[in-house]
């Protein structure tokens, strides 16, 4: 097994690292101190990502993307993650869901997406659902050859500069041994249509510059052409996409604990305390082992779970497994990581506060700690019939 990277993965993760250096990180303060990044400057990164290949990457090449298997993909994600810009829309990546469009929907959302001319965003979440997709109260309703869409979705990502969203709605209800089931169905809804209103979200501790917004819909009518995939199939669409965006969130998560990493080994081999360098007392020495050996161990289960996605035989509970350790992972490393550093550690001067701060929210979004423990031990007990 072969654990190196290629000469081509080894010059992409080159080019993003330096533009991550040399065009994000300058601006990290910027965005700290005002909450958003200039429109000019937002602008400036995202055409400079588009110029560097860096936009639709993740897009299959027969629809215009890059073409790059998950771990080109992951090695991408891992070296923006980096940079607190990563979520400032800044870099911004279709949806790889998208590639599941069909007719006229190819023309009208997929291609101009991954050309960079239309934003995308996606709305799950209900303020009364939360991680039970299945109890959503969105539902469309058919009208003729239209469907007519009401309901509220929140925490939607960005939602204020996208043009369409990916939506999720009950179309009705099916019989099953354990129940009447709601059929979910996925739509392609554009944002400037009527009946449909883009609100502001809350406020949130983790992310400068990350916008969430409320979407309302009130019988807002979408042609039937924008169902993307078959009536029902909204769950089956949802269960193939949350996987590789978990591995995004698990590969931001690695990049973090790297750099807050880097910053405390850097202060205890440098910082003097009582006559010495702080890194020959064990009680920094020993959590800079541990802290080595969590990082080392996410790279793995991250790299490894990248690799079956491209060999075809990822599992939910693989991504749920990566996802669930490097988010918690970060949250360890990151408290530790200012313990190693002290006072100054809970201070912007170092953006070890901030690297802290922002891993909160990584163990709720794109489905909780606790919802990825049960799709892991879901999969451990159902072959054994229980």
């Amino acid at each position: 097994m072969n654990f190196g990277l290629s000469e081509e993965q080894t010059l992409l993760v080159d080019t993003v690292r330096s533009f991550v250096a040399n065009e994000m990180m300058p601006h990290e303060q910027v965005l700290e101190d005002t909450d958003h990044l200039p429109a000019d400057l937002a602008a400036s990164l995202h055409q400079k990502s588009l110029d560097l290949g860096l936009h639709a990457c993740n897009m299959p090449a027969d629809v215009g993307g890059g073409g790059l298997s998950s771990v080109d993909v992951t090695l991408v994600e891992k070296e923006l993650g980096r940079t607190s810009l990563a979520l400032a829309e800044c870099v911004h990546r279709p949806l790889n869901i998208l590639a599941a469009a069909t007719g006229p929907q190819i023309e009208h959302y997929l291609k101009p997406a991954v050309a960079g001319m239309k934003r995308d965003c996606i709305a799950m979440t209900e303020p009364d659902a939360g991680s039970d997709v299945r109890g959503m109260r969105t539902r469309a309703e058919p009208d003729g050859e239209d469907w007519l869409i009401s309901g509220t979705k929140h925490f939607i990502s960005n939602a204020e500069t996208a043009d369409f969203v990916v939506l999720f709605a009950a179309t009705g209800e099916e019989q099953t041994a354990k129940g009447p089931k709601k059929r979910i169905s996925a739509f392609l809804v554009d944002l400037d249509g009527p009946g449909v209103e883009v609100a502001p979200g809350y406020k949130n501790v983790s992310h400068r510059g990350y916008v969430n917004n409320i979407l309302r819909f009130d019988r807002a009518r979408v042609g039937g052409w924008q169902m993307l995939g078959g009536e029902g199939e909204g769950f089956r669409i949802v269960n193939e996409w949350l996987g590789p965006t978990r591995l995004t969130v698990a590969a931001t998560c690695v990049a973090r604990a790297e750099r807050a990493f880097d910053i405390a080994l850097d202060w205890a081999a440098n910082r003097e305390q009582f006559g010495q360098k702080i890194a020959k007392f064990q009680g920094v020495s020993f959590p800079l082992a541990d802290m080595a050996i969590e990082i080392k161990l996410a790279n793995l289960i991250l790299m490894e779970t990248a690799w079956k996605v491209d060999q075809g035989n990822v599992t939910a509970e693989d991504c749920a497994m990566a996802k669930l350790y490097c988010t918690e992972m970060l949250a360890r490393i990151s408290d530790q990581c200012i313990q190693v550093v002290g006072g100054m550690g809970l201070m912007s001067d170092l953006p070890l506060e901030r690297i802290w701060r922002d891993a909160r929210v990584e163990r709720i979004w794109d489905g909780t700690s606790e919802i990825q423990r049960h799709i892991i031990s879901r999969g451990l007990l159902r072959p054994l019939g229980a």
